[in-house]
């Protein structure tokens, strides 16, 4: 099975993320990871979705996706050719100050953005990759830090360079694509 990182470029209207998530839900298709978000200009919403399947799976769901009525633009993230981060917060468990632990986020280039003394914790911000954000989690576990609490928000991304670019007019037509 392989897995598609997806840019979807839509129109910021309400129900656009229903009718995407809509159109995984009826075709039976899984979203491993989703995430949108408002871009330079309000009009639009980026949303990033990962998929898995198999190479005629991940081609209908780039084409369904096509489809859709509020959807400008599709690009598949291709890895050499985009740029993808994920965002992770990982709550440990921590009874004291641990030179282990800050050296552990020394090494990731993590964050440690809360620490919580009477409480025993430490909550620890990672951004990266996906694989860098999991090798994170193995380190931390091969270290017998307990994990408490975590949360991830998916993987997001743009294309390098200015390929794929879309432009937009104040008209909201789309005036040149690069």
């Amino acid at each position: 099975m392989k897995q598609r990182v997806f840019s979807v470029l839509v129109e910021n209207t309400s129900g656009v993320l229903s009718h995407m998530s809509g159109l995984f839900s009826r075709r039976g298709y899984n979203i491993d990871s989703f995430s949108a978000g408002v871009t330079s200009d309000p009009r639009f919403t980026r949303c990033t979705i990962v998929a898995s399947g198999d190479e005629l799976i991940l081609e209908q769901i780039e084409k369904q996706l096509n489809k859709l009525e509020d959807v400008i633009k599709v690009t598949v993230l291709r890895t050499g050719e985009s740029v993808t981060r994920e965002l992770m917060l990982v709550k440990v468990h921590s009874p004291k100050p641990q030179f282990e632990l800050s050296e552990l986020v020394d090494r990731f280039h993590a964050k440690e953005v809360d620490v919580d003394y009477a409480h025993e914790s430490v909550v620890i911000e990672v951004t990266g990759t996906h694989g860098k954000l999991d090798s994170f989690l193995e380190n931390l576990e091969s270290c017998n830090f307990e994990i408490l609490e975590l949360a991830r928000t998916g993987i997001t991304g743009l294309t390098r360079g200015i390929k794929d670019l879309v432009l937009v007019n104040e008209d909201g037509e789309i005036s040149r694509t690069l």
